[in-house]
């Protein structure tokens, strides 16, 4: 699911959730309904001029009327959290620039969800909707400390199918005694820090094929030292580019005065995904799963490369 229109949002009401936690309540400035969407889907924000940043939806997606996202305080960040913290007040008004969701609930028996820190946003939807349809499920979730720990007051109503697991209390997640016994038709969905989630990868080696879904907020950590030039073809357009071994092909194409959606520039939101068309792709974004990279239908043009001398895409 995608949606690339843009239109403004009101800050209805800003909510402290925890320690250097920050809920947003949004809505249209004029009260009409805002667009549908489904667990998993996260929003992009023009925060102000030139700072775009994507936040996971957590509220209830048959609510029209407002949408709500948490934002976590980055100890290093880059001017998003910081400037929703110390700036964005109730009334602002700031722009919603597309809706997608590449981290959809699939249908399944039941469900072990597994969060960490503000990796609990994406969870609450998909927990309710869990919930709605009578699939049995668990949520195992991990954080530096229970003041650190966003809605835990909300979670509580589920009683012991919620697992909190405070660092500073309980130490880390388990995460092999929570994935020893995954019962048959079950599917893991986790997010949280890039250890966590490596974690669960390296366990999940063995596991049938598409059992684990993961999303994350930060790129992969790739080497680039061995990247070569290679030209990408632009159906559309009828041109071809050749690529640097030290540039995109975003990049590339923002160079010969192309302006292809784009917004976090290193793999993680989705926006750029542009369809393949001719030739492998050196997948190297944190969006797509393993079995949607095994087809090479799409790639994320801010990362993502060519295997080989030359690659065409629907651009």
């Amino acid at each position: 699911m995608s949606g690339a229109s843009s239109f403004d949002l009101r800050v209805v009401e800003t909510r402290r959730m925890a320690d250097d936690v920050l809920e947003l309540v949004l809505a249209r400035p004029d009260g009409s309904p805002l667009p549908s969407w489904l667990p998993g889907a996260h929003i992009s924000l023009e925060l102000q001029q030139g700072l775009e940043r994507q936040y996971s939806l957590c509220g209830r997606p048959d609510d029209c009327a407002t949408w709500r996202i948490a934002v976590l305080k980055a100890r290093e960040s880059r001017g998003g959290s910081r400037h929703i913290h110390d700036k964005l007040k109730s009334g602002a008004i700031i722009r919603s620039t597309g809706l997608r969701n590449h981290f959809p609930l699939e249908a399944a028996s039941g469900y072990i969800f597994i969060a960490g820190g503000i990796g609990i946003t994406p969870m609450l939807p998909m927990i309710a909707e869990a919930e709605r349809e009578g699939k049995p499920w668990v949520l195992h979730y991990g954080g530096r400390s229970r003041a650190s720990m966003a809605y835990l007051t909300e979670l509580s109503a589920y009683g012991d199918r919620v697992n909190v697991v405070p660092e500073d209390q309980a130490g880390m997640l388990d995460l092999r005694s929570i994935t020893q016994d995954i019962p048959e038709g079950y599917l893991v969905y986790s997010c949280g820090p890039e250890g966590l989630l490596n974690a669960l990868v390296g366990l999940s080696a063995n596991w049938k094929n598409g059992t684990l879904h993961l999303e994350r907020f930060t790129p992969v950590e790739l080497d680039t030292s061995g990247d070569k030039p290679f030209t990408v073809h632009l159906r559309d357009s009828g041109r071809s580019i050749v690529v640097g071994a030290n540039e995109t092909i975003l990049d590339a194409m923002k160079r010969e005065g192309m302006s292809p959606p784009s917004s976090c520039r290193e793999g993680t939101c989705g926006t750029c995904e542009t369809k393949v068309l001719r030739g492998k792709v050196d997948h190297r974004d944190a969006v797509l799963s393993a079995s949607e990279r095994e087809a090479g239908d799409y790639m994320m043009i801010c990362v993502s490369r060519a295997l080989g001398d030359e690659i065409e895409i629907d651009a």
